[in-house]
């Protein structure tokens, strides 16, 4: 994990395998940080469990493709069988209502959210039920803002100023952060 500027972490950090964890201060941790530890390798375990499941649904998917910015969406599970972006507008997920409403990203390759874009939670939707699962790498463009969990494969990077109420969980890269703000969301 690395960081560049006064990012604020919400939450607890944790890595496993390794113990490379830099920029700490300037960043501040408001939480447990778990190193190479039986927490962290746990973690980590319960990551790849979830990022399998995330992986392995299939009932009823809806079929998403290329930049889904600009669009509404309604609880479900999307997916996309190549890359998918949030770049030419924000996304909104309505979630009609229901509290307790599931959002689900299926990404094959990579995620990008571009420059300034935002995802918007309404009637009801919460950042702890919306999970991106992502077959790759996931990049976040200047002064973002995000809601939900992200589980990457590979990497996550955060441009300065990107805001998310989640999780940015890698399972064999790092997460690299300039200047953001990450909060654990409420249950």
């Amino acid at each position: 994990m690395t960081n560049t500027g006064p990012t604020q972490v919400f939450g607890n950090v944790g890595l496993s395998p390794g113990s490379a964890i830099t920029g700490f201060p300037p960043g501040v941790i408001h939480g447990h940080l778990y190193i190479a530890d039986a927490i962290a390798r746990q973690a980590k375990l319960d990551l790849t469990r979830a990022y399998n499941d995330a992986m392995g649904r299939t009932r009823n998917p809806i079929k998403v493709a290329g930049n889904i910015g600009g669009q509404t969406l309604y609880p479900g599970l999307y997916k996309s069988t190549s890359s998918l972006a949030i770049s030419s507008g924000d996304l909104t997920l309505d979630a009609r209502g229901h509290s307790k409403a599931v959002f689900l990203f299926q990404i094959a390759s990579k995620f990008n959210m571009t420059t300034g874009r935002r995802v918007i939670l309404t009637n009801g939707a919460r950042a702890g039920n919306v999970f991106w699962a992502v077959g790759s790498s996931a990049t976040f463009g200047t002064g973002c803002s995000f809601y939900g969990n992200i589980l990457a494969h590979q990497s996550i990077s955060m441009a300065t100023g990107t805001v998310m109420e989640g999780r940015a969980l890698a399972r064999v890269g790092a997460v690299t952060m300039q200047r953001n703000t990450i909060v654990k969301p409420a249950r």
